[in-house]
């Protein structure tokens, strides 16, 4: 085993022995006195994998509820410890807010440096993470996305994708628009779905941010998933599932079991974590 092997195990190591501690302290169950306006559900699947990369977490403070999943990338253990520093770095961050003003630029420069640190772990070895956040205060939901996790709202009996990703078929879709390519050259990148930007990417670039706040209603169901669920289930499948009445962590547990069903023998990694405001 290289030295760079050796090092890069250790810290595997060493991250899963503090997402260890953190969940005997209660991460992502912290709840502040006196909120309890939301419900929160987390699921995965390992898919045809056989490491789990993903990463799924959440915490609450006076600011709100924010939430992050992020989507390891890299061979080994790399990906699994990209991850987990990307949300690491993430809810830290968001930890000591008492309120957050500015969700737009908090998730910049939160992801900036998320992936500033992947590149100093991981150092010459092939790694990183798509990620997603979202962030619920008393009224609105905010959200940013690197690379590949979507993130959909459910609404009444329907489901609401919100956001688009930053794969090569959204690219080719949003020059076209701007009228920088070709109609025909859109059409021949509908099916490419590689990521060009990421955490831990060198030049990584500008994240997707929400344009405009998504004001929140009672029963709103939040949801943020990867590959692994939503390539497995279709957004009518998801729907279908949501609409039902249970807790928010059977219906991501459902989603995550659907996935498995699909005995997809290339399925990815999946996560959910579900996000239900229970008043308004």
């Amino acid at each position: 085993m290289t030295g760079d092997m050796l090092v890069l195990t250790g810290i595997g190591v060493m991250y899963i022995l503090l997402f260890f501690c953190r969940s005997l302290l209660g991460w992502g169950k912290k709840i502040c006195v006196g909120e309890k306006m939301t419900g929160i559900g987390i699921a995965q699947t390992t898919g045809s994998r056989q490491v789990q990369a993903d990463v799924a977490q959440t915490w609450r403070n006076t600011a709100g509820t924010m939430a992050v999943l992020a989507d390891g990338i890299g061979s080994a253990n790399t990906g699994a410890v990209s991850a987990q520093i990307a949300v690491d770095t993430i809810l830290d961050r968001f930890e000591p807010y008492y309120e957050l003003n500015d969700p737009s630029y908090f998730f910049k420069s939160a992801f900036l440096e998320a992936s500033r640190r992947i590149q100093r772990t991981v150092n010459e070895r092939r790694g990183g993470a798509s990620v997603g956040a979202v962030f619920l205060n008393h009224r609105y939901l905010y959200y940013a996305i690197a690379g590949d996790v979507r993130v959909a709202l459910l609404r009444g009996d329907e489901v609401i994708p919100l956001s688009k990703g930053q794969t090569m078929d959204v690219l080719a879709a949003q020059a076209y628009e701007a009228g920088k390519i070709s109609r025909q050259d859109a059409l021949w990148s509908a099916e490419e779905k590689r990521i060009w930007n990421y955490l831990g990417r060198d030049g990584f670039r500008e994240i997707e941010v929400c344009e405009q706040p998504v004001l929140l209603k009672q029963g709103d169901k939040v949801l943020l998933a990867s590959k692994g669920i939503f390539e497995e289930l279709s957004w009518s499948e998801i729907e279908d599932i949501l609409i039902d009445n249970a807790p928010p962590q059977k219906l991501a547990e459902r989603m995550a079991d659907e996935a498995e069903r699909k005995n997809n023998a290339q399925a990815d990694n999946g996560s959910v974590i579900l996000i239900q405001r229970l008043e308004a």
